[in-house]
């Protein structure tokens, strides 16, 4: 049976490679790396707000009587993380400041992974149904996947445009707006 806190675990190291990968790529193309990177985060928050703090919530509040900062803390830690990675999506590696960005995302998500490994988990051991939990969370992830893989495989590429489309939004919207009367 899958423990919930190791496969959690298992996401951090995995995340933690890929920041340390895209640090030691001197050049090229850190977009896969990104975008990977981006894709292993919604999966994991995900997963976390979904099943995993609500359950780790009324631990807390068994063991602690009300800890509920700790998971708002974490809650807030992962909005952070959504509002850098939509930023993220948006740019370009060749935007000044997409490898300064993706760089600040590591340095919040891996304080997270701290606080998380040394605080949170430490204080759940043996206070939550760790291998019910962990089922849980082991369907959802591999639900989560095969949906993000059936997205990917019809838009040709985690959901950015082609480089021949690129160019073309801006122009179409105008002609839409001018069309109906709504210019800016």
């Amino acid at each position: 049976m899958p423990n919930a806190i190791e496969l959690l675990r298992e996401d951090h190291r995995k995340v933690k490679d890929l920041f340390d990968h895209f640090e030691a790529k001197e050049s090229g193309d850190k977009k896969q790396i990104v975008d990977t990177t981006l894709r292993e985060l919604a999966v994991h928050t995900t997963i976390e707000e979904d099943i995993f703090y609500p359950a780790a919530r009324r631990a807390l509040k068994n063991i602690d009587g009300d800890q509920s900062d700790t998971i708002d803390e974490a809650w807030e830690e992962h909005h952070v993380v959504k509002l850098l990675a939509a930023e993220l999506k948006k740019m370009r590696p060749s935007d000044e400041r997409y490898g300064a960005k993706f760089t600040v995302l590591a340095e919040s998500v891996k304080h997270h992974i701290e606080e998380e490994e040394g605080e949170l988990f430490p204080k759940l051991e043996g206070h939550i149904e760790n291998e019910e939990l962990g089922e849980k969370i082991m369907t959802r992830k591999q639900s989560l996947l095969r949906t993000d893989s059936k997205s990917n495989t019809r838009s040709g590429n985690a959901g950015t445009r082609s480089a021949r489309n690129r160019g073309k939004a801006k122009p179409r919207m105008r002609k839409r707006r001018r069309a109906s009367g709504n210019r800016r």
